[in-house]
């Protein structure tokens, strides 16, 4: 990987803000963050001062969450800590296409858009892959599979930094769990990204060694470790 793609992944927030995500930003100063309903990720300069801080809690509002994803600067003492997750950032490592699973019988991917939306917010309760609103769809494109009509599973693109688009939301309901659905999806959307000429990324947490593995075994290589942070604005 060269610097310059490592310097599109050091902040993808910012850099998905300022690109292909700009219809989405918010910004105050050097402050930027999404809308509300479709992500809760903001971002400062990777060397802050006091007054992009104070931006951004302008930009949030008192006593809001400044959802920092990977952002390694440390806010002024009287920002609330309301998390801080370990986790790593992983990447495809070339062109190479990914293997696709063979199709479970009497299931069927399909592109999941704005009537979907309640059952993706259900499928995300019952599961918790991660923050995903009503909105979130809006990003990029959402596939997911169905068995007998509902929705089973999904994944989605997320952040897109020039040159690269995330993978995210990737969950199965506890019932369709074992099917191989999980990488189903994911290998369909890195042949997607693959196919306009960007590179897939994404972020799991230390923990979800159960989802290190599967992309893993998809192909996917740790990039760097991370840690998800959020605090409360003053």
């Amino acid at each position: 990987m060269t610097d310059r793609d490592a310097l599109a992944l050091d902040n993808p927030v910012a850099r998905s803000l300022r690109g292909h995500h700009a219809r989405f930003a918010r910004r105050s100063g050097r402050a930027v963050g999404y809308v509300p309903g479709v992500a809760t990720f903001s971002a400062v300069p990777a060397d802050p001062a006091a007054a992009d801080w104070a931006d951004l809690a302008r930009l949030l509002g008192p006593g809001e969450l400044a959802d920092l994803f990977t952002c390694p600067a440390t806010p002024p003492p009287d920002w609330e800590p309301v998390f801080a997750v370990e986790g790593r950032q992983m990447i495809w490592p070339g062109s190479g296409r990914p293997d696709h699973p063979r199709a479970e019988s009497g299931s069927e991917v399909v592109v999941l858009g704005g009537d979907s939306v309640p059952e993706m917010l259900d499928l995300v309760a019952r599961t918790r892959p991660g923050p995903f609103w009503p909105r979130t769809h809006e990003l990029g494109t959402y596939l997911g599979i169905r068995e007998r009509g509902a929705l089973v599973a999904m994944a989605g693109e997320r952040l897109r930094p020039v040159g690269w688009t995330e993978i995210s939301a990737v969950c199965t309901a506890p019932e369709a769990r074992g099917r191989g659905h999980a990488a189903r999806l994911v290998g369909a959307l890195v042949t997607r990204v693959l196919a306009r000429g960007e590179r897939p990324f994404l972020h799991v947490a230390e923990a979800n060694t159960g989802a290190i593995a599967l992309y893993e075994r998809l192909g996917f290589k740790a990039c760097k470790d991370v840690t998800f942070r959020g605090f409360r604005t003053p």
